[in-house]
């Protein structure tokens, strides 16, 4: 933690899920932090100005700035697992076919994820730009003084009323600003804007960023350019799927009163869940069967209550056979929630099943299996070790889809 003016800090390291901080600060940035969903954040009720924190399942930095209040407040939250095991989480979850393993981003000499995360893209996009920049065909309309490609009539008119010049035209366009290089540069353009980027990392960032000058940044608010994965492409992949991270993770934006939040965080929940959906799905797929996720049914007859399963298993005769949910953190000290037992317990009931999984990180409970009374259900409850090598991690999931496919 950093002091600043008069003992109000000006930034502070929390770690994912660690007990409460207490500090001075601002009430402008602690009720900033609390409205925008980053931290736990509460005034302490005994001492004026000063703020309890403690960190949820985000992770990453922000920087939280009051017009007129000087230097911004600075949040980084570490994860509690090593940060190339983070990494292969992520990559798997964004490309299990081409999944990284320890290494592959060089990131292991990072305790934080930002920085980590800014290393790992600059050195992807420096990968994907040494044979040049991805060329491509742009559909393009414009308004020009000379005719290319087809007059588009209807706009002529309209526009111009019977006049020649200029005229409305519509052509394809060889160029490098492409949907690839254009996600390329916006990830770029997002990093250099983030706090707790180191120096050099931030000097490589300016470098990319000068390879992609005649590229056009997508502007906040805009649709994402659509790409597919092709052979041509095939040396962006990596750097693509890096990118869509930041993307999918930054935020920057304006809050009542002028105030200014910028940075990237990353929810542990989504990352996890998504890990264990995708290297499920993977494993089951070697079995013979098939897995949709986040797959929508009905608890009620009328159809009427929703549900939403983060994975049904489907057998060779299309018909429900397993059905699965991911949790990232088991809350209760003695083990695993009972809330998640009475949710499961509704999954099994509404698709007819005699068998359902829990899946968790492990915590301070090991694997369980419940039968429900007068039901014939039973719930089994695994624990993930996220601290083993990605190996062992893919042969524990291995495990469990053999169990949820039968014998």
């Amino acid at each position: 933690m950093t002091a600043a003016v008069e003992g109000v800090a000006s930034s502070v390291e929390l770690i994912e899920h660690a007990p409460v901080v207490s500090l001075a600060l601002p009430d402008g940035i602690g009720r900033a932090l609390a409205a925008g969903n980053i931290v736990d954040a509460a005034p302490d009720p005994y001492t004026p100005g000063r703020w309890s924190l403690r960190a949820g399942s985000k992770i990453g930095a922000v920087a939280v700035a009051v017009p007129g209040g000087g230097e911004a407040f600075t949040v980084r939250v570490r994860p509690k697992v090593p940060i190339a095991r983070l990494f292969f989480l992520l990559g798997y979850s964004l490309d299990p076919q081409g999944a990284w393993r320890d290494g592959d981003v060089e990131v292991a000499e990072h305790r934080d994820l930002l920085p980590a995360l800014a290393h790992a893209v600059e050195r992807q996009v420096d990968r994907a730009l040494r044979q040049g920049l991805l060329q491509g065909y742009r559909a393009t309309e414009e308004t020009a003084l000379v005719v290319r490609g087809r007059i588009r009539e209807a706009e002529q008119i309209r526009r111009r009323f019977g006049a020649t010049l200029p005229v409305e035209v519509a052509y394809d366009e060889f160029t490098t600003d492409v949907a690839e290089n254009r996600i390329l540069r916006t990830a770029v353009e997002r990093l250099l804007r983030l706090p707790g980027v180191p120096r050099d990392v931030r000097r490589r960032l300016l470098h990319q960023r000068s390879r992609l000058a005649d590229v056009t940044a997508i502007v906040r608010g805009q649709t994402m350019p659509y790409w597919q994965p092709t052979r041509l492409n095939a040396r962006y992949h990596h750097a693509l799927h890096l990118a869509r991270a930041v993307l999918d993770g930054t935020s920057a934006e304006h809050a009542p009163g002028g105030l200014r939040i910028d940075g990237f965080l990353l929810d542990m929940n989504k990352l996890f869940e998504d890990f264990v959906t995708i290297a499920l799905r993977e494993a089951v797929r070697d079995l013979g069967h098939t897995a949709r996720l986040q797959d929508p049914h009905h608890l009620d007859d009328a159809a009427v209550i929703r549900m939403k399963p983060d994975l049904v298993l489907y057998g060779p005769d299309g018909t429900p056979c397993a059905v699965a949910d991911a949790k990232y953190k088991a809350e209760k000290w003695g083990g695993f929630p009972d809330a998640d037992l009475y949710q499961m317990l509704a999954y099994c009931t509404a698709l007819g099943l005699r068998e359902g999984h829990l899946i968790y990180a492990k915590g301070n409970a090991s694997h369980a299996a419940h039968r429900v009374r007068h039901a014939g259900i039973v719930i089994h409850q695994h624990a993930l070790d996220l601290d083993q090598d990605p190996a062992g991690l893919l042969a524990e999931i291995a495990r469990v889809a053999r169990r949820m496919t039968g014998p």
